[in-house]
């Protein structure tokens, strides 16, 4: 993977460098209530609101691909994470609505 990480990556690239081995960290910041209902396996999840408090969670060293619903919400983080000293963090175009209608078609779709 690249020193230089781009603002966003397509759920196929994603799925791509996790088929490859790659070395990243899966952010999803949706609610609990959402998490229930599909998520893609081995993410971390902290919710959007709480991303600020968990900091000491995320490591500034590995790639940290940041998930939503949809790639708002997660886009809104990726972008704060940035201005906070995450140069590795990556929005998800499309979210896990993309990965489940794109990439994993058993996960439910909402």
């Amino acid at each position: 993977m690249p020193d230089e990480m781009p603002l966003e990556i397509s759920v196929q690239e994603l799925d791509t460098r996790r088929t490859a081995g790659d070395a990243l960290v899966i952010l999803d910041v949706r609610e609990p209530q959402e998490l229930a209902i599909c998520k893609i396996e081995g993410s971390l999840d902290i919710p959007m609101q709480s991303v600020p408090a968990n900091l000491d969670k995320l490591d500034k060293s590995t790639p940290l691909i940041v998930v939503c619903h949809s790639g708002m919400r997660s886009m809104q983080v990726t972008q704060w994470l940035r201005q906070n000293g995450f140069a590795n963090a990556t929005n998800l175009r499309g979210g896990v609505d993309s990965w489940a209608r794109e990439i994993d078609t058993s996960l439910a779709i909402y």
